[in-house]
């Protein structure tokens, strides 16, 4: 049956040429010899790259772009975003390792995350990167650690607002919250980082993620200056940095619509005068790390068997989600839906059939695509599974029944 394929806007991300797929130019099959072995992780460098200039034409030009690593730490992406961005935001002391051998200066390189070992803010401080303080007691390490290194360490406020993103996927503040201070705690801070003579540089408000209604992002944006004029009363210092997050939605299933991109780059013109008049050394830093890379990447798995089971088709394969937990459905969804799934060499044409995509693992959780219309595929074939470049193999449980570990290439 030569049936159309579901209408996934993703796909349109990359080339299709004779209805095979192309990424950073090669054919996929081709690539997948290049790489050498199934499962792999494949990031379009061109993609990356149009996707901050996009964000460039869009966002007012006082916006300074930041690249969340957690997003995608693999070294060679961080690289080549370090050469495209204003700075970047890590999460880990290994993060803050690969971050320092970019190009990127040491003074625009952030770390937040709670939890962190004075290890890590041992390294972080003598680097000279900033602090992004998540509570009281991090705040007096930090200043402790400073001065056996005699070293000022530069520090910033990461606030837990009183208030939400409202539709965002995961909500990052308001309400109780292990992330950052909450905010009518944030003046006691302050005034603590005074006393001991810290180098202040500012607020990291981030309310959540993965939002795609421009209206939640204006008003959390409104929200979020006038928290940070508020605070900043009571600061040791001028506000030099103004973190407001990110949120920035991707679609990811059948129904969902992009972003407006532009009413979001609109509405940041319209508030950032009075910023500017309240807070005039603040540079303004929007954090991204979904936005930037999840379109720019694939996974792709390879068909190890094909079997019915009581009239159902299963393409059994070498891939699964201990490389792509997010795929399976077992990284935040409520309910599970499917990503954009595609047979490689048979991304729109040819027959057509429904299947569901496993993998090799003991468990019903092992799904890549559940009741989805794909081309017709035999052993051997290759499954692609697009909107992979964020949260895929690092937020994954690679070693779960201890099978071989998926690939990384940047082309």
């Amino acid at each position: 049956m030569n049936a159309p394929r579901p209408k996934h806007a993703p796909l349109t991300q990359f080339e299709v040429v004779d209805d095979t797929l192309v990424v950073g130019g090669v054919p996929l099959p081709r690539l997948a010899a290049r790489v050498g072995s199934t499962p792999f992780y494949a990031y379009d460098r061109a993609r990356l790259t149009e996707r901050v200039a996009l964000l460039r034409r869009h966002l007012p030009p006082e916006i300074h772009l930041h690249y969340a690593m957690k997003a995608n730490p693999m070294p060679a992406v961080v690289q080549h975003m370090a050469t495209l961005v204003d700075g970047l935001d890590v999460a880990s002391g290994g993060e803050l390792q690969v971050a320092l051998d970019t190009v990127m200066p040491p003074e625009r390189i952030s770390f937040a995350g709670p939890g962190k070992s004075d290890h890590d803010l041992r390294c972080a401080i003598a680097a000279g990167i900033v602090l992004n303080l998540e509570g009281f007691g991090e705040l007096e390490r930090a200043a402790a650690i400073g001065r056996e290194l005699g070293i000022t360490p530069k520090v910033a406020v990461r606030v837990n607002p009183d208030f939400e993103l409202k539709s965002s996927g995961m909500k990052m503040g308001g309400g109780p919250k292990q992330f950052g201070i909450d905010a009518e705690r944030v003046p006691e801070a302050l005034r603590r980082i005074g006393e001991l003579k810290l180098d202040f540089e500012g607020f990291h408000i981030f309310s959540g993620s993965q939002n795609l209604k421009a209206a939640a992002l204006h008003e959390a944006h409104d929200k979020t200056f006038a928290l940070a004029r508020r605070l900043a009363q009571d600061a040791p210092g001028p506000v030099l940095t103004l973190n407001i997050g990110g949120g920035l939605g991707i679609p990811y299933f059948p129904g969902e619509e992009r972003l407006d991109l532009e009413a979001v780059g609109a509405h940041l013109r319209a508030i950032l005068p009075e910023a500017r008049r309240d807070l005039p050394q603040a540079q303004v830093v929007m954090e991204l790390g979904r936005y930037l890379v999840a379109e720019a990447g694939i996974y792709v798995c390879r068909v190890v068997e094909r079997k019915e089971s009581r009239g159902q088709v299963f393409l059994v394969t070498d891939g699964g989600l201990h490389h792509h937990l997010a795929a399976s459905g077992n990284f935040g969804q409520v309910i599970r839906k499917n990503y954009p799934v595609a047979i490689g060499h048979r991304v729109a044409g040819g027959e057509r059939e429904t299947v569901s995509v496993v993998g090799p693992l003991c468990t019903p959780l092992d799904l890549l695509a559940d009741g989805m219309e794909l081309g017709r595929a035999q052993e051997g074939d290759l499954v692609v599974v697009f909107q992979s470049g964020a949260y895929g193999l690092t937020a994954s449980p690679g070693g779960f029944l201890s099978h071989p570990a998926a690939r990384e290439v940047l082309v």
